[in-house]
């Protein structure tokens, strides 16, 4: 049977689904409360990880050691890489990949971790494919597709940053703990997606449309991640 390990980064990318879920235990670990219950009939553990690819990765092997759920969804929001991609919008994962990691002195490419023998963590398709038909029958006016998260600890808010991401990454959308859940979802054999719902244009406005619309991008991105785990 299936158990749902559902990450969000804040309490508003989290409440929602906590609040709809019936909660058996609530345990505390690193500093992070894992709620146990179900959700729209499926076994879940549903945590706020706190900012930041060490605490994204953090949740997720305690996610895999403690708990030891079969498949992992990282919910959120994002500022948007892609022209096609608007406030409001969703970008579910392909793939990602960390934009901070740096060893091209050492002939990697940027981004890439060394041992693992590529750059981009793969999402699970059926989970994307899924993801992608379950937002457009819960956000049927809303704009998603599939592409590439890109992570690092840094708040993008510049257009010459945002343009190095595209032309280095090809980017859909970037934000700060996709990849590290990739990476930690990877290591431990685990299917994951990230669904990530468009909050600011990664740009010289992103600190103006940040506080705007993360509360409205966050409630798209739940009602898409309660629908999603009632068919995993």
């Amino acid at each position: 049977m299936s158990k749902i390990g559902i990450i969000g980064a804040m309490d508003l990318e989290v409440d929602q689904l906590k609040e709809e879920m019936t909660v058996k235990n609530i345990t505390k670990k690193a500093n992070m409360d894992f709620y146990e219950g179900t959700l729209n009939g499926a076994e879940v553990v549903i945590v706020r990880c706190g900012i930041g690819k060490v605490n994204a990765a953090l949740c997720v092997q305690i996610l895999a050691d403690v708990f030891e759920v079969t498949h992992v969804i990282n919910t959120g929001i994002a500022g948007s890489l892609n022209a096609k991609l608007d406030i409001g919008d969703i970008l579910i994962s392909k793939d990602a990949v960390h934009h901070d990691f740096d060893l091209r002195i050492f002939n990697y490419r940027l981004g890439e971790v060394p041992q693992m023998g590529f750059r981009e963590f793969q999402a699970d398709e059926r989970m994307s494919e899924l993801a992608l038909s379950c937002c457009r029958k819960v956000n049927p006016d809303i704009n998603a597709i599939i592409g590439r998260v890109v992570s690092g600890d840094q708040f993008i808010s510049s257009k010459d940053v945002k343009n190095h991401l595209i032309s280095e990454f090809a980017g859909d959308c970037t934000e700060m703990e996709g990849a590290s859940i990739a990476h930690g979802a990877y290591l431990n054999g685990l299917p994951f997606v990230i669904i990530r719902a468009i909050s600011d244009k990664a740009d010289d406005s992103a600190e103006m449309d940040y506080p705007t619309f993360e509360k409205a991008a966050a409630k798209h991105s739940a009602a898409l991640v309660r629908e999603m785990v009632a068919h995993l």
